[in-house]
Formats: structure tokens, sequence, C-alpha cells
């Protein structure tokens, strides 16, 4: 007579949003990241993620990890998962950035920019230049007020999630028997 093992229940396979952003940062809490530092990270790193200029946010959000000692990887993730929103960002930055130096209309201009820039790119910084300085100064006077709310959005969100991760580790290291038998 042999011995079969029980073969698992299936068990549904994990979504995307849960393998990729929700099972690293619950990673990061069990190596001993408070809550407070995870909502830190992601909301720092949406900030650092819309900074209006394009190919620089990678960067940005590796030094303000760097400076303020916060999780790279989740850093890096909240950047990734921001990445379709930072053209509509962008844009929005440059027109905010016109009203608060009422400076005319300059988004039309970058229809042909791409080609205007390999042709006579000093040109191109002379005349898109302050574009960009308006935007980067918009991103600066809004970025605080955004790192506050998501920072309020998250943090409550985070303490449940660790809370009840904590609950778990509690009652599956109850229900486990003790390594040597009690005499």
């Amino acid at each position: 007579m042999s011995e079969t093992t029980p073969t698992p229940p299936d068990v549904p396979a994990s979504s995307f949003w849960k393998r990729r952003i929700v099972d690293p940062i619950v990673h990061q809490m069990t190596q001993g990241i408070t809550p407070e530092r995870i909502a830190l990270a992601i909301s720092i790193g949406s900030a650092c993620a819309l900074f209006p200029i394009i190919g620089t946010t990678t960067i940005l959000c590796l030094i303000v990890g760097v400076c303020f000692k916060l999780n790279q990887p989740i850093m890096q993730i909240i950047n990734g998962i921001l990445t379709p929103l930072h053209i509509p960002v962008i844009i929005g930055l440059v027109k905010i950035g016109e009203i608060i130096f009422r400076a005319p209309a300059s988004l039309f201009h970058f229809r042909s920019m791409n080609h205007f820039f390999w042709e006579h790119p000093a040109q191109f910084f002379a005349r898109f230049g302050m574009v960009a300085v308006h935007a980067i100064i918009a991103w600066l006077i809004i970025a605080p007020i955004w790192i506050t709310l998501v920072y309020a959005i998250f943090l409550p969100v985070i303490r449940e999630i660790y809370r009840k991760r904590e609950i778990s580790a509690s009652i599956t290291s109850d229900d486990t028997p003790p390594s040597h038998p009690i005499p």
C-alpha cells in the first residue's frame, strides 16, 4: 500500500497588481520598514515620477530616495506605474506655468519640435527653455501639496495592510506545533 501526498487545491494566479505592486510593498514590510516610510516613499516617488522633464524621473527618484533614505524599489515601482501619466501631467504643468507667468501659449509649437531640436538644438533651448522652467516652477509649487495628499491617502491603507499581515502572521505562528515535544 503506497501513500500518496495530497495535491494542493488549485490556487488562482495572482493578479498583475498583486504580483507587481502589493507583494513587493508587503515584502518590504517584512524587512522592518514602517508603514510611514512606505507611504513616504510612495508619495515622494510619485511626485518625482511626475517631474516635467522627460527622461529625468528615474534619476530624480534615485537621488531624492538616497538623500531621504527612502526605499528605492518602492520609488522605482511607483515611477514605472506613473509613466503613462507623465505626458499629460507635463502638458498640464506647462499650462499652469503659462498661467503663473502670464506667458503666451506654447504647446502648439511642440508639433514640429523633434525636427527643430535635431536641426537647431541651441535655438530649441532658447525658444523652449523658459517653457521648461515655467513647468518646473509649477511642479515645485504643486509637488508639496501632492506629496501631502498622497501620503494622507496611502498611510491608512498601508497601516491596514500591515495590521492584517501582523494578524495573519500571529495566527499562523499560533497554529504551528512547537519544534520540540513538550514533556
